[in-house]
């Protein structure tokens, strides 16, 4: 029996290898991670994520073919494969620090490796990385080898949060990377066997190393990209009285653009686009490719530019003041069925807002009390050390106030901010809500979910990013 084993049970390793584990019957699949806590809540009822279907999947192959375990030493030495799908948080510190990759929790895994194992190995990059981190890794296993052979492989991760599942059953690719070696093509034919149980041939797209590794940071800077672009429309359009849902539709029917990631909003959030970004730019610069670092260095300028003027429309709005006034945060996850809060859009508008002394009172259908706490308290690229290296018990923000449902939010509140485009606020009872709301109320949309006209008529002052201005708001600054 192959085995497989996954160094990391985060958002990429727990589903990935739970629908290896479903599609691959014949082949034993082992989950490790040395955090204690989140091991036990994937052999509980309780997971450690929310991802739709996930659960499903877990529990058809859990203690059948599919184990969560913290023996991570035994399962390492066990197995065949080896996927790592660790941590690779920007550096704070040091060279390259603020856009650089830290490599250190792969280099570490790498060495437990080669102390434990007794077999030769396949390795697999699953951890998005660095352009030419295999090389590193390969170096690390050929000097510690004793005499045991290893292959590194690169096969990047292509998920979307909220539909990482079907994205895993249904993949538009998967791509494997590896040396143009008989060894190394060996390899790849092993990997690409597992895959081939479910991913159509034709999708299973084999590359150099180098190749695989930048296809990722590509990807993803690209998709960024196409965000910050429709969202510098949005401000353009704002200035202009034209209706950015409009541009965007006209722009998407070309096919040579598509429709794709062109929904203007409060700005982009998640584990990959902003790390991978400052990645492509340290690896540009390294180069001396300076240019070409400035160039996407500007997608990341724009998205913070859209927070920023999110949270001044907030304050200039509102009598140029949120100082006392209790603002409700609808949505804190960075986007819609996930509890994921990583580079989430709403931490930099509640920490803008706080900075002005507003109240926040936050709901999110996913989103714990402890983890808002977390997120409002910790510095950034804190999020993406491992969870025992996180602050254990975050400062609690005493202007903040976590709730239950979306109309204990806003009751009494000056404004709300819908900050995830959760469907259950697509139908909210809105009048319900301004008649509990002090007066004027305003309706900040950060994700293009209400109906403007509807909510005008109830009485609501409305900012919809993009979107022609409430005459309230003509005379006032986007930006201060």
């Amino acid at each position: 029996m192959v085995k497989i084993c996954c160094i990391g049970a985060g958002y990429v390793g727990g589903p990935t290898m739970a629908v290896i584990a479903l599609k691959c019957p014949a082949i034993e699949v082992a989950v490790v991670d040395i955090s204690v806590a989140r091991i036990m809540a994937w052999n509980s009822d309780q997971l450690p994520i929310y991802e739709p279907g996930l659960e499903d999947v877990v529990k058809q192959c859990r203690g059948k073919n599919l184990f969560f375990s913290t023996e991570v030493e035994k399962h390492v030495s066990e197995a065949d494969i080896i996927f790592v799908s660790v941590n690779t948080p920007t550096k704070t510190r040091g060279l390259g620090a603020g856009k650089a990759a830290d490599l250190t929790y792969w280099e570490s895994a790498a060495r437990m490796i080669a102390d434990v194992s007794k077999n030769d190995k396949i390795v697999v990059e699953k951890s998005t990385v660095p352009v030419k981190t295999a090389e590193a890794i390969e170096k690390i296993l050929t000097h510690n080898s004793k005499g045991i052979k290893y292959q590194i492989l690169s096969n990047p991760e292509f998920l979307a949060e909220g539909t990482a599942i079907q994205d895993l059953f249904n993949p538009d690719r998967v791509l494997i990377g590896g040396r143009d070696t008989p060894e190394g093509q060996k390899a790849i034919q092993a990997l690409k066997k597992v895959y081939a149980h479910w991913v159509p041939e034709d999708r299973i797209i084999c590359t150099n190393l180098w190749s695989a590794e930048l296809s990722k940071l590509a990807a993803n800077a690209f998709l960024a990209q196409r965000i910050s672009s429709v969202n510098a429309m949005s401000a353009l359009c704002e200035a202009t009285g034209a209706d950015v849902t409009q541009v965007a539709h006209a722009v998407g029917k070309d096919t040579r653009i598509g429709p794709k990631f062109l929904n203007a909003s409060v700005g982009f959030g998640g584990s990959c686009f902003q790390k991978d970004i400052l990645n492509l730019v340290y690896i540009c610069e390294c180069n001396g490719l300076k240019e070409v670092a400035n160039y996407w260095k500007q997608v990341i300028k724009v998205n913070d530019y859209q927070k920023n003027r999110f949270v001044n429309r907030v304050v200039s709005s509102m009598f140029n003041t949120v100082s006392g006034k209790k603002i409700a945060i609808l949505g804190f996850a960075f986007k819609k069925d996930t509890g994921d809060t990583r580079e989430t859009p709403a931490i930099d508008v509640c920490k803008g807002l706080l900075g002005d002394n507003a109240h926040l009172s936050i709901y999110d259908p996913q989103v714990t009390e402890d983890q808002i706490q977390k997120d409002l308290s910790m510095k950034k690229f804190d999020w993406d050390n491992p969870i025992h290296l996180q602050p254990m018990s975050p400062t609690v923000m005493k202007q903040v106030n976590v709730v239950w449902d979306a109309y204990e939010a806003t009751k009494g509140a000056h404004g709300l901010c819908l900050l995830t485009e959760w469907d259950e606020f697509k139908t909210l009872d809105f009048k319900k809500i301004y008649d509990n709301m002090q007066k004027p109320a305003f309706v900040f949309d950060g994700r293009n979910t209400v109906d403007v006209q509807k909510l005008r008529q109830i009485g609501f002052i409305v900012y919809s990013i993009g979107k022609p201005l409430d005459g309230w708001l003509n005379d006032m600054p986007a930006v201060a």
